[in-house]
């Protein structure tokens, strides 16, 4: 998620790496990995998700500056409410989701699968043949826009017996997918666009869109307009959502810090390192995105042993960070 991090999981593992729980009935796999090294662009990572016998839960998809591509394995994935509360709940046998400001509603009864992948917007023409900003805010069936290629990828993943052979199904697939002809049409992204996005990034979402518009040579109206409608949030909006991103893994970093007092933050503190004005401001910021203070969303999303996927980041970087490894 952004939506399907709402997917729970004990802990984060090392990329590739799996995790389950030796317990009668119980079933809790968790694996992360990098994709192949010509996806990089376009792809920051897959996460493998299997549970059964975990306590059933309901979670936020919350904004992130990715999009969401989920392929589910043994259950449907279960959406309660979308970013755009104009879209009605569904469940989703296959989801692509765009960039979003608002969470999603995620809810499983105790059992559910699947494999999670990470879009780097400056990736949607190549992979997707649409620009990024076309999924903006809304969720739909991934075949609505891959076509037949779902039913190949969901098919070849079922049929694989373990996360790194499912992982090697998705990089056979979307290399294809990147080197055919129905995506090479129209891959450029505008200069312009892709130097301000990765400024926004490296910046943390701390830079003024003033500055950006000043340096692109564009007015700010234009460059929003462009923006918004290659990314599918303006530049104020995506750093936000960027801000917002790093200030919640720096929470979560929190919450699994020594009990000895050598790591973790101060709300405050907090606040300061991310770019916002106070405490307060960080407090609002969390209620606009998440639909909670950072209190309740702790509390939610940590809740003993199983974790929400969306509380770690990416392998060895944060999740705001659009660079290949």
């Amino acid at each position: 998620m952004s939506r399907a991090e709402g997917s729970t999981a004990p802990r984060a593992t090392s990329p590739g790496a799996g995790l389950s729980v030796d317990e009668p009935g119980l079933v809790n796999e968790h694996c992360r990995a990098r994709p192949a090294e010509p996806l990089h662009p376009y792809v920051a990572w897959y996460t493998g998700y299997r549970q059964r016998g975990v306590p059933p839960a309901r979670h936020r998809g919350l904004p992130s500056p990715f999009l969401t591509f989920i392929v589910t394995l043994d259950e449907p994935l279960v959406i309660l409410a979308h970013p755009d509360p104009g879209q009605h709940p569904g469940q989703f046998t296959t989801l692509l989701g765009g960039l979003h400001s608002a969470p999603a509603l995620i809810v499983h009864d105790g059992a559910q699968s699947g494999i999670q992948v990470a879009l780097r917007p400056l990736g949607a023409r190549a992979l997707l043949g649409l620009p990024a900003g076309e999924l903006a805010e809304i969720d739909v069936p991934a075949e609505a826009v891959l076509s037949d290629l779902c039913s190949e990828l969901r098919s070849r993943v079922l049929a694989a017996t373990a996360w790194p052979e499912r992982f090697a199904v998705l990089d056979e697939i979307l290399i294809r997918r990147m080197n055919g002809a129905s995506a090479a049409a129209g891959r450029d992204v505008a200069p312009e666009v892709s130097w301000a996005w990765r400024q926004l990034l490296t910046s943390g979402g701390a830079i003024l869109v003033a500055d950006l518009a000043e340096q692109t040579g564009w007015s700010g109206r234009h460059l929003a307009t462009r923006f918004r409608e290659e990314i599918g949030l303006t530049p104020k909006a995506a750093a936000r959502v960027i801000r917002f991103t790093r200030a919640r893994q720096l929470l979560a970093r929190q919450a699994t810090a020594p009990a000895d007092g050598t790591g973790g933050y101060r709300l405050a503190d907090l606040a300061a390192t991310c770019g916002y004005f106070d405490q307060a401001h960080l407090a609002r910021e969390f209620r606009a995105l998440a639909g909670c203070p950072p209190s309740q969303w702790l509390a939610e999303e940590y809740r003993g042993e199983f974790r929400n996927v969306q509380a770690v980041g990416g392998p060895g970087e944060g999740a705001w960070a659009d660079r290949a490894w």
